[in-house]
């Protein structure tokens, strides 16, 4: 391309920038916590082939790196401060994409008030690869940790289960698939490309989180296994009522057509939802605050004292699965 990295920032990303990025003309950004606040930090790397298609639309692979980060900041109820961007580009990248992903970029980070710090715009001979890192604040002494669930704990869950990891499949459409797929509606078909394409991180919870929850989690390796993690992290034990878990009526139709998919819908991963352990004395609480704030919550099980999360179906059996969460290793 005839573009410099400095033009291409200056052109595509510096109209996105905000406060404390130097107007991206210098090699760091500089922010300044507010008094009393603590800064939370994270980072997703997003690779073409792995977490998105190449082929999809350059606006929504923008808009799912910035917020598969956002739904890391809900889950510590992080109030989003910006994000720093690493963009890998392969050598058919074109000006058309790059517009294309610059304005995806800029909606969301306007939408959700998280601007452009900073980053790195490289060349790869690779695929297509994104890394942002989000920054937050927390009020201090006030983010839910991921170890923080005690026995005795509701366990709840943000939205609905599975809805991207069908989505996924949607999009691939196998030969093994295409029954259940050919089965669904258009629209049900439409919602999981969407969930796919666009999750939905639940800022709106981050309050709630901070003055209900004792622990939380970003959902996004898979419900099972994320809850596995979660449970281990915080030294307990747990137990998930499967019948319980929130589903779509896409999902459920699709289940309903090919009773095997309900594995890959719960351990599938791609949710970006938020898991939540609260004391019994808050769970109304947090159940009628989550309402108002306009996420739907659904509790699934129950943290114990020690030892593996067990899976119960409706008829009281144990269900165990082969593989409990996406891993890239």
């Amino acid at each position: 391309m005839s573009l410099s990295e400095d033009d291409l920032i200056a052109k595509y990303f510096a109209p996105i920038a905000g406060p404390g990025s130097l107007d991206l003309r210098d090699d760091a950004a500089l922010l300044k916590p507010p008094a009393g606040h603590d800064v939370i930090l994270t980072t997703d790397a997003l690779v073409a082939g792995v977490h998105f298609f190449a082929d999809d639309p350059p606006e929504k692979i923008a808009r799912k790196a910035l917020r598969v980060n956002l739904s890391d900041l809900a889950a510590k109820a992080g109030e989003p401060t910006g994000f720093l961007l690493t963009l890998a580009l392969p050598p058919d990248w074109t000006e058309e994409w790059l517009a294309g992903f610059a304005r995806g970029l800029a909606e969301d980070s306007a939408d959700f008030k998280f601007p452009l710090l900073g980053g790195d715009t490289v060349r790869t001979p690779g695929p297509l690869t994104i890394s942002v890192t989000a920054l937050g604040y927390a009020l201090r002494g006030w983010i839910v940790p991921r170890t923080g669930a005690k026995p005795g704990d509701k366990i709840y869950v943000t939205g609905t289960i599975g809805d991207a990891a069908l989505g996924v499949r949607v999009r691939q459409k196998a030969e093994a698939d295409r029954a259940w797929i050919d089965a669904l509606p258009l629209e049900f078909c439409a919602h999981l490309l969407d969930r796919y394409l666009l999750p939905q991180p639940r800022v709106g919870l981050r309050k709630v989180l901070r003055a209900e929850a004792h622990g939380g989690m970003d959902v996004s390796d898979g419900l099972i296994g994320d809850v596995t993690k979660m449970m281990k992290a915080s030294g307990t034990g747990g137990r998930i009522e499967l019948a319980r878990i929130p589903l779509s009526p896409a999902v459920r139709a699709a289940i309903a057509s090919d009773g095997d998919l309900f594995e890959a819908v719960i351990t599938g991963g791609d949710d970006y939802e938020v898991l939540a352990a609260v004391a019994p004395t808050r769970a109304a609480a947090f159940e009628s605050s989550a309402r108002a704030a306009g996420i739907a919550v659904t509790q699934i099980g129950e943290v114990l004292e020690a030892g593996a999360v067990t899976c119960v179906e409706s008829n009281g059996r144990v269900r165990v699965f082969a593989q409990k969460s996406f891993s890239h290793f």
